[in-house]
């Protein structure tokens, strides 16, 4: 029997037992839809079961999506030889080396959690849609979250691998697997229906105890990012200004804050994963015995240093060590996702974001390698080695700031669009002469923006569809400096859409009849 993602429903039934718990999975059984959505609580368990596919480590966990949407771009990379990204930061991805360190993240497992996430919503939407045994206003609530869910991996999907497979019904195995791809443009097009309904079904607010879930302004930046994709600037800046006026966020006065992970859910942040340390998961089946937590976050550890790295001074590891452990600290991390050089030598030195995003010298001792310390956790008692408690913020409102930016300037100019870019640049600098931007052409507004993008986010997973997006990846890779690959010598026009891997392409020929190259990469 076939045995990728065409034959696992993978729903997970969550207990909740506090604030923090909305994510904290405690999978109790594969539900099966002839027993199941007897209930209110059932459907809520489906939804939330989905979630947990999302944190996995294929996608919000670890490494995740920021392989593909972060690494082989200009702002960050390993500071060593690393195989999970070897292939995007060389650009010698292949159908082949679409797998790494046991199937738990890799193209191949990217493709898989995406498509569990299409499948089990389809589940959902079959089983919730006319239950009268569910409340009619939860229905629609429900409804609308796995909408959202849905539409959410199609997005992935879509930017990663261009056209996929696509339906909507809740179709049986047999069916599934011999489904052929689908033209992105179409389901980009259907897809922003259904978002549209889910946002009109969701929630405005989340409560306090339920966080970790998605509002309805998620459903909307959503669109947003897809009217960005297809050009549409006039539906781009509508939809951003929608989330600006209407929605309930706000920009908080310091930028640092935004990241502390003493002040999660804050006001800027439009939708954050919640992750919790000292929580296993059947998850993580395939690292048992191993030191780590199934709903803890491993991210931090990918941004922190490790003390055998550190130094520049060898000599000074004791001193290091010392000053680490009066402050309750230690660099345990792995050094793994750092900014390149290029980053370090563009970003404006007098830019208030700066230090939150690279630093060189901790404590008075220069470091060997640049870090970026928004997204590390230093801290051992609350933040040990791959179990950190640190929620991943996956939308802010400075993003959509930037979105009505770039919409505005591509439809009417800059002169309307400076307000949206410098509410973003304000916080970034001391004075007003620094940040407010004026006396732009189109094209020099353009070109603002797209560094204005790369400052205020980089390494939050924005980075290589936005350069994907205006065409210019080639070239921005063929002109940065890397510090362990060279990409620039392998880049090729294909290497914006990844391969479907040969796994998925032996069980199903047919993902092969619309495009037998593959992406290009045969």
């Amino acid at each position: 029997m076939k045995n990728s993602f065409y034959l696992t429903i993978l729903l997970l039934f969550v207990s909740f037992t506090s604030c923090e718990s909305f994510l904290e999975e405690d999978p109790r059984d594969i539900i099966s839809p002839t027993n199941f959505f007897n209930s209110e609580s059932d459907a809520r368990a489906a939804v939330t079961g989905i979630y947990a596919i999302l944190k996995n480590n294929a996608i919000y966990g670890q490494v995740g999506l920021d392989a593909w949407y972060e690494n082989g771009a200009d702002v960050i990379g390993p500071n060593r030889g690393w195989g999970i990204i070897a292939s995007i930061c060389s650009y010698t991805m292949n159908e082949g080396n679409a797998g790494d360190i046991q199937q738990l993240m890799g193209i191949a497992q990217t493709w898989k959690d995406l498509n569990k996430i299409v499948l089990n919503t389809n589940v959902i939407l079959d089983n919730v849609e006319n239950n009268e045994n569910i409340p009619a206003a939860a229905r629609g609530e429900i409804v609308g979250e796995a909408l959202f869910l849905r539409s959410l991996a199609f997005y992935h999907l879509t930017n990663l691998w261009g056209d996929v497979p696509y339906y909507r019904e809740n179709l049986s195995i047999d069916e599934i697997g011999s489904l052929g791809r689908t033209d992105k443009d179409l389901i980009r097009d259907e897809i922003l229906v259904d978002l549209q309904e889910a946002q009109n079904l969701m929630l405005d607010v989340i409560p306090a105890n339920e966080n970790g879930r998605a509002s309805k302004w998620v459903a909307a930046m959503v669109m947003a990012k897809i009217y960005l994709i297809q050009e549409n600037w006039q539906a781009a800046r509508d939809k951003s200004l929608e989330i600006i006026n209407d929605s309930p966020y706000e920009m908080l006065a310091d930028y640092g804050e935004v990241f502390s992970p003493f002040n999660e859910y804050n006001s800027e942040i439009i939708w954050e994963l919640d992750f919790a340390k000292d929580i296993t998961s059947v998850l993580d089946e395939p690292f048992a015995g191993a030191a780590f937590a199934g709903n803890a976050n491993w991210r931090a550890s990918i941004f922190s240093p490790r003390i055998r790295d550190e130094p520049l001074n060898s000599g000074e590891r004791g001193t290091l060590r010392d000053i680490l452990a009066s402050r309750g600290e230690a660099m345990n991390g792995t050094g793994l996702q750092i900014p390149l050089p290029d980053l370090v030598n563009k970003f404006p030195l007098n830019d208030l974001r700066r230090p939150h995003n690279i630093i060189t010298n901790y404590q008075g001792v220069e470091l060997k390698f640049p870090y970026m310390p928004k997204l590390w956790n230093l801290d051992l008692a609350t933040s040990p080695r791959f179990n950190h408690s640190d929620n991943r913020i996956v939308f802010r409102l400075s993003d959509v700031y930037l979105m009505a930016a770039e919409a505005e300037n591509e439809l009417n100019g800059p002169e309307n669009a400076y307000q949206y870019i410098n509410e973003v640049r304000k916080r970034a600098y001391a004075t007003q002469e620094e940040w407010e931007l004026t006396g732009l052409s189109q094209v020099e507004f353009r070109n603002a923006l797209r560094d204005e993008r790369k400052w205020e986010l980089a390494g939050e997973g924005h980075r290589r569809m936005d350069l994907i997006r205006w065409g210019i990846l080639l070239d921005v890779v063929r002109s940065t400096e890397y510090r362990v690959y060279n990409p620039a010598e392998n880049i090729q026009p294909y290497h914006v859409l990844l391969p479907i891997p040969t796994e998925e392409l032996n069980l199903n020929p047919a993902l092969l009849t619309s495009d037998p190259t593959n992406n290009g990469y045969r």
